[in-house]
């Protein structure tokens, strides 16, 4: 036979399960969109750099090696960021569903072995 005491207190873990993934998605988007502004700003950055340095070329064996370290350059640095953020995608996924994990053991059966 289910309890009242039972169903308040099945609510007040749901509620607070709730309150904590919801504070996690906070900080995790928070962390993300973070990661895409100092993204951007860096490759803001890089190219007024490469502008100005492309800007002060006089031959055309300087202008194409300008070119292709910019290139190089941003390549590497897209490669580490879209890592970099999707490790914060991860993260934040695990992050959002940790604190069902405890409300779902207590539902699902332990396996027998």
């Amino acid at each position: 036979m289910i309890k009242v005491e039972d169903i308040q207190t099945y609510g007040k873990e749901h509620l607070e399960t709730v309150a904590a993934s919801a504070s996690n998605m906070q900080s995790g988007v928070q962390a993300i969109a973070t990661a895409y502004g100092d993204y951007a700003k860096k490759s803001f950055e890089d190219t007024k750099s490469f502008v100005e340095k492309l800007s002060g070329v006089k031959s055309l064996d300087k202008a194409v090696e300008a070119q292709t370290e910019f290139a190089r350059s941003a390549y590497e640095t897209f490669v580490a960021e879209t890592q970099k953020i999707a490790g914060l995608y991860t993260d934040l996924a695990k992050q959002a569903f940790k604190p069902y994990e405890g409300l779902v053991s207590k539902f699902v059966p332990a396996a027998t072995h």
